[in-house]
């Protein structure tokens, strides 16, 4: 029981300190910028070409409905 409540300590002691750490670096440098103009650019185009494939096969899926259902 000694071994578990030493390591629950310093789980949360390493917790907190990287809390903290984070919380400095954050005051230091407040706007960061996470998130690149780049980074949005690939996403906005994954989602459009992932929309445009879903709607191409549903579009497909539609029209020939009746010939695919002998298959």
């Amino acid at each position: 029981m000694r071994h578990t409540a030493a390591r629950t300590y310093r789980v949360v002691h390493w917790l907190r300190t990287r809390f903290e750490e984070s919380l400095e670096e954050a005051r230091r440098h407040p706007d960061r910028g996470d998130i690149s103009t780049t980074t949005v650019i690939i996403w906005v185009a994954a989602v459009t070409g992932a929309v445009l494939i879903a709607g191409t096969i549903a579009f497909v899926i539609a029209k020939y409905n009746n010939k695919l259902t002998g298959l």
